[in-house]
């Protein structure tokens, strides 16, 4: 008889962005009449950048020829983009990242979930709290999170990120096989230091524990002094994987194309994680589109880099507005200086899908609650500046208008 994982059936409710979504659809069919504004999920809203476009339109008509025609590409993806994003990337970093180590994929979700392939089942988890959901439901679906109490996974080891440390995790005390880290953070916004990310780098290493470091928002650092990768701390390449993706650089959310840094000198229990990763993605991946590469390859042009920019800013300067408006308004607001999110006290002790509700409903805007992140998410709502200007401007004048 068939059985299924039951791992998959422990899991709570639906995905938080799923529960949005259906949220939203029943205001809009109450009130069919008024007009929804989201700054909820952080979906590209711009269109692709002319640079983008003109490489897509080469690479399509390069596929109705005989001579450019492509069919399967290289699992690990193609080496003119491999090649590109070794040198536009990381070199400007002072990184040595060979072309070997880069895996070009269809997401940085999808890599985050699909890295447990390759790491045993009883590998101890930590995660920031709050937390992007994905890396803490896919360790469940692979039974690494034990069992679900109603608020925690008792198997995973959760580092407390709030106001009183800055929302930059401390080091746990139950020692971790796997660590999670995305910074720029999402939820949060927050950005750490290069010292900060040295003490984590020395710690994996201490205790022979991998990172999973989540760069997706690389892009969208203003400060200086802020590491745009982990591998400008010394040793990371002996204990980080990092994750990257064109979907919030260059508005890719549609087009899927991201990439993965996995270094030749990660090798844990005799074996490389590098050719671990090669062999998934080789299994189970068949790669990104010949035409959705050329159109990432253009990203690192100079002109592509210009225009991902242009890009880039707009949505800081939403994230500058929104920070701007509802600080001003007298809500306790975080985030937005290094990243499109800010991350916004509920004001009146308000829970976080209460207050969700109330702007829902109230307000006519979705945003998404703290507590969809995790326990010290309670309390908090995200709001996201990949949004359009006009709208974003008026989002925030109808949120000031009910408080």
């Amino acid at each position: 008889m068939l059985t299924v994982n039951e791992n998959f059936l422990k899991l709570p409710g639906n995905y938080l962005f799923a529960e949005i979504a259906n949220r939203i659809s029943a205001y809009k069919a109450e009130n069919p009449e008024k007009n929804l504004i989201s700054l909820s999920i952080g979906d590209a809203t711009r269109p692709l950048s002319p640079a983008v476009i003109t490489a897509m339109h080469k690479a399509v008509d390069e596929m109705g020829t005989i001579e450019g025609f492509h069919g399967y590409g290289p699992g690990e993806g193609y080496a003119f983009l491999r090649e590109t994003i070794r040198d536009k990337a990381y070199l400007p970093l002072g990184v040595d990242i060979s072309v070997d180590e880069i895996f070009i994929s269809d997401g940085a979700k999808s890599d985050c979930g699909n890295i447990g392939d390759i790491l045993g089942p009883d590998n101890a988890v930590a995660v920031c709290d709050p937390v992007y959901p994905v890396y803490v439901d896919t360790n469940a679906m692979a039974g690494r999170a034990g069992d679900y109490d109603g608020t925690r996974w008792t198997d995973i080891i959760y580092m407390p990120c709030n106001e009183a440390n800055g929302f930059m995790p401390e080091l746990p005390v139950r020692k971790p096989d796997m660590i999670y880290l995305c910074f720029p953070n999402n939820p949060t916004g927050t950005a750490a230091t290069k010292s900060q990310l040295k003490l984590w780098v020395d710690y994996a290493l201490k205790n022979g524990a991998l990172i999973l470091f989540d760069a997706a928002y690389e892009a969208y650092i203003t400060e200086e002094g802020i590491p745009h990768s982990i591998y400008e701390i010394e040793g990371a390449k002996e204990c980080a994987i990092e994750f990257r993706s064109f979907s919030k650089t260059a508005g890719f959310t549609g087009n899927r194309c991201a990439y993965t840094v996995v270094p030749m000198d990660l090798k844990f229990g005799g074996a490389s994680l590098n050719k671990l990763w090669d062999r998934r993605q080789c299994t189970k991946f068949n790669g990104v589109p010949y035409v959705v590469q050329r159109a990432a390859e253009a990203v690192y042009s100079d002109q592509g880099m210009k225009e991902a920019r242009e890009i880039i800013d707009y949505y800081m300067n939403n994230a500058k507005l929104i920070r701007h408006g509802l600080k001003n308004a007298g809500l306790t607001v975080y985030g937005g200086v290094n990243s499109p999110y800010v991350w916004i006290k509920t004001p009146a002790g308000a829970d976080s899908w209460g207050f969700f509700d109330k702007l829902l409903y109230g307000a006519g805007v979705a945003v998404t609650p703290g507590a969809g992140f995790g326990p010290e998410g309670e309390g908090f709502i995200r709001l996201t500046g990949f949004g359009d200007a006009e709208l974003t401007k008026q989002a925030v004048e109808r949120i000031i208008a009910i408080l």
